[in-house]
């Protein structure tokens, strides 16, 4: 491997690291999976963990609307009511960790 390889290799990892920091968080893993299929409210992820604190949700969601995981729709109906859903970053993410996770299912 010449040395502009091994850089390019280097960067890579870099941003691998970058992303183990953002999924390697409690939870945050289960709340991407339950967004797969379709927007949900609040209340709805929450019922789907329900080992999950409502105060480490709503951290772990802030997280991820930050890091443009997530976004967060609020529907202006009656009731106003906010839904949330995953970006297109978010998708590919989501993607990625349903590969980690046949990965790990078979060798761990």
């Amino acid at each position: 491997m010449d040395q502009e390889s091994m850089s390019s290799y280097l960067k890579m990892c870099e941003k691998v690291t970058q992303s183990y920091q953002i999924i390697g968080r409690k939870w945050v893993a289960p709340i991407i999976h339950t967004l797969m299929e379709e927007p949900k409210r609040f209340s709805e992820i929450h019922a789907l963990i329900p080992d999950l604190s409502k105060r480490v949700l709503v951290e772990r969601m802030k997280e991820l609307e930050e890091e443009g995981i997530i976004l967060r729709n609020v529907i202006a109906d009656r009731p106003v009511r906010t839904e949330y859903s995953l970006t297109r970053k978010g998708t590919e993410l989501a993607r990625a960790l349903h590969a980690v996770g046949r990965w790990a299912k078979e060798w761990l």
